[in-house]
């Protein structure tokens, strides 16, 4: 069975530069963004998305898949990937899954059983402003989930509530969660490096996506009359310009 690799870390902890240098020593590795945002095309400069040249030396997945009025959902990016890795498997190559979305990674490594959206049954429980009370609901139909989640947190309790409304099945039935870690057979690295030096990085980084345009991306970005979706406007550094 073919191994594939995962490499993950801290922004700005080398993680692309590393997975470029490896996939171009080797061409039997594929590279396989695990990066929510630098899926939207025309987020380039905030994404540190890999640059043309970069891509076309080393074949890269899952960048610039979709438009930034799309809604990226984590269920869609696991059958996106492991449709990517049944076709780097065929050419008889191995994938190398790289990027700091850790929950993109997770839904992939550990097979997380993802269940579907329910807009309507959320936006009748986001009617309710007592969190309480939707918790309170939630324990009442799935002891198992409310156990698991905190009685203040909100968005968790909505969602667990909307999935066991909206599907028929307890929120529960769906696996052990994201803190559950079972066996894999992917090969897992993660790069360490000390937060000072991060620090550094990631401010230096910051000063050459300014200089490079990015306040000009966003601004593009803004202007374009359909929008940003709400996953695309969640992007960390182009909220903050927004």
């Amino acid at each position: 069975m073919t191994r594939h690799g995962v490499l993950v870390g801290a922004t700005a902890s080398g993680k692309s530069a590393l997975a470029l240098a490896l996939a171009r020593r080797d061409p039997t590795w594929e590279l396989v963004s695990v990066d929510s945002m630098q899926l939207y095309r025309g987020m380039d400069i905030g994404t540190a998305k890999p640059t043309p040249a970069e891509q076309a030396a080393v074949p890269h997945h899952l960048i610039d898949v979709l438009d930034p009025w799309e809604d990226g959902t984590v269920a869609w990016y696991q059958q996106e990937a492991r449709r990517a890795l049944a076709e780097i498997e065929a050419r008889g190559h191995r994938a190398l899954l790289v990027g700091g979305t850790g929950l993109y990674v997770q839904a992939v490594v550990d097979d997380l059983d993802i269940p579907g959206q329910f807009p309507e049954v959320r936006a009748e429980l986001e009617a309710e402003p007592d969190t309480g009370a939707l918790y309170e609901r939630l324990r009442a139909l799935d002891p198992a989930a409310a156990q698991r989640i905190d009685p203040a947190n909100r968005r968790r309790t909505v969602r667990a509530l909307e999935v066991t409304l909206g599907s028929g099945r307890p929120f529960s039935s769906y696996g052990p969660g994201v803190h559950a870690h079972g066996e894999t057979a992917f090969v897992q690295v993660g790069l360490h490096v000390e937060p000072e030096v991060l620090d550094q990085r990631i401010a230096a980084r910051y000063e050459a996506q300014m200089a490079a345009g990015f306040l000009a991306e966003v601004r593009r970005l803004c202007a374009d009359p359909r929008g940003l979706s709400r996953t695309a406007r969640q992007a960390l550094g182009y909220k903050e310009l927004i």
